[in-house]
């Protein structure tokens, strides 16, 4: 993949309660565009101690112009992915911890029923090469990976440096792949997992933590 002059930036929703979600969608309206892409991190308290609002439901009910990327931090995603998918999500992120390739093959023909799209994530500390079964065996039908540069969870972790071999490793295993980073985003780190080969930066605290999260989404885009 030929990494643009401008990078592409996924705003998060990672929230307590329905109240929080709906402030931070009413401020995403104020600089996306309908149709640019909304990233929602859902965590069960399981897989993650941390715990988000996590309600598809309820999500259908908000009437987003934007579509959806639900990041499923979950132990069981496939109980998940129906649910979300109905509700709008385009794009589903599920953690390689948690399915088996029969798995993956499962939610890759759901999310074809759905005209959506499956992302492959690990834990920070996951050795790259735990991809390379899904590549060899989904190269053709996975076609972006997200690497999660923080304990899954909270927002407003600090970014971990030892990542971005990961970054280069999956750049190395699918040259023509979406690689987007979660997890402590700012211009600096996005600055260093761009140069490691990644094209897309998701953001929660840096955009939706700033007095001015238009301001901090464009300083983003221009990295």
């Amino acid at each position: 993949m030929t990494i643009t002059n401008s990078m592409n930036v996924i705003p998060v929703i990672n929230c307590p309660d329905i109240g929080c979600v709906r402030k931070r969608l009413e401020m995403a309206r104020t600089f996306l565009r309908p149709g640019d892409l909304l990233h929602l991190d859902v965590t069960d308290g399981a897989f993650a101690v941390h715990k988000t609002w996590s309600d598809p439901h309820a999500w259908a009910g908000l009437n987003a112009p934007f579509p959806l990327e639900v990041h499923l931090m979950v132990e069981q995603p496939e109980e998940h992915a129906d649910d979300w998918f109905t509700a709008g999500a385009r794009r589903l992120v599920v953690h390689i911890e948690t399915v088996a390739p029969a798995g993956v093959r499962r939610l890759l023909d759901l999310a074809d029923h759905h005209h959506g799209a499956i992302v492959l994530s690990s834990l920070p500390d996951t050795d790259p090469e735990m991809f390379e079964p899904f590549i060899r065996r989904f190269g053709e039908r996975i076609t972006a990976f997200q690497v999660l540069a923080v304990p899954p969870g909270a927002a407003g972790q600090k970014f971990l440096p030892s990542v971005l071999a990961k970054i280069m490793a999956l750049r190395q295993m699918s040259p023509n792949a979406t690689i987007e980073v979660d997890g402590g985003m700012d211009p600096a780190t996005a600055r260093l997992v761009k140069a490691a080969g990644a094209d897309t930066v998701l953001s929660a605290s840096y955009i939706f933590g700033s007095a001015d999260p238009k301001k901090a989404y464009e300083e983003l885009r221009k990295i």
